[in-house]
């Protein structure tokens, strides 16, 4: 039997979409007239999967699903998707990293503080960082974007209420 869903959300963007496809035509077209030009060979092939990386990301990266039920947390874009179980979270916060330190759109991980940190990006929404009480690998944070933090936060706090959280994720 499922747990019932306690919050859901779909989030896309108009702009990330936007430029994932204008980065899969630009070297599309450009591998067109190269092989008009000199047939096919390596410049062309890079090209061509130049283009089918981008195409990728822009059918992967398109929607980035958020689900919380009463036991996990779960953060799906595309073909991957990240579970995390309550009570495995230490403590959720508002994210106020950088544009500059996130990296871009998709699925990024990075070292923040000393605490190496997953993060499920769009550029243009606020994020939430969860610190994790185990590391999932090397991971210790993990940092999503979200249209309604408030919310997610107000769906998450009673959860987690029952824990302590002496010591939370950097921000800086």
């Amino acid at each position: 039997m499922h747990e019932p869903i306690l919050y859901q959300e779909h989030l896309s963007s108009t702009r990330t979409e936007a430029l994932f496809i204008l980065l899969t035509l630009v070297p599309l077209a450009a591998f067109a007239g190269r092989v008009q030009v000199a047939g096919l060979d390596g410049w062309s092939i890079a090209l061509l999967l130049a283009a089918a990386f981008f195409l990728f990301y822009s059918l992967n990266y398109r929607t980035l699903v958020i689900r919380i039920d009463p036991k996990t947390l779960r953060l799906r874009f595309g073909l991957f998707e990240w579970t995390i179980p309550l009570e495995n979270i230490e403590t959720c916060a508002p994210d106020t990293l950088t544009l500059w330190r996130i990296g871009g759109a998709g699925i990024h991980f990075t070292p923040v503080a000393g605490r190496y940190r997953a993060m499920f990006n769009f550029l243009e929404y606020p994020r939430l960082v969860l610190a994790l009480r185990l590391k999932k690998g090397p991971v210790r944070d993990i940092a999503f974007s979200t249209r309604r933090p408030a919310e997610v936060l107000a769906t998450l706090q009673p959860l987690l209420s029952s824990r302590s959280a002496p010591s939370g994720p950097s921000m800086a």
